[in-house]
């Protein structure tokens, strides 16, 4: 039996610096697609026509690539970080949670590698 406090075990024990980090990081990520969604729109708007030929010669330049490829990935990794945020305040059991969680990376992970893929594909060939 301790005659300690909650307030005097928790003392001197600091914080875990994590949410820090996330914030930073979703912020980064906000900043960054800035950019890369305006040229994203206006790059798909100045195409001639939306048929499959036009995109495939649009995707299939180097800078296009490299670029929709940065925005793929950061698009992905900052609605990963939301969904987190999203899942961890608002869902109450723990299993559910850590479930819900895997789920979430699973699924960003998927449809990152998939995104990327496709891009590939289609610069490389």
């Amino acid at each position: 039996m301790s005659y300690r406090s909650p307030l005097g075990h928790a003392r001197g024990l600091g914080s875990a610096k994590q949410g820090t980090h996330h914030f930073w990081v979703q912020r980064v990520t906000a900043v960054a697609l800035i950019p890369l969604t305006l040229w994203f729109v206006f790059s798909l708007a100045r195409l001639p026509s939306a048929d499959f030929d036009a995109v495939t010669w649009w995707v299939a330049a180097p800078s296009v690539a490299v670029a929709l490829m940065l925005f793929i990935g950061c698009a992905l990794y900052h609605s990963l970080l939301g969904v987190q945020v999203v899942i961890e305040d608002y869902v109450g059991s723990e299993g559910t949670k850590i479930v819900a969680l895997l789920l979430s990376k699973f699924v960003h992970v998927v449809a990152g590698v998939a995104g990327i893929f496709a891009v590939l594909k289609i610069a490389l060939a």
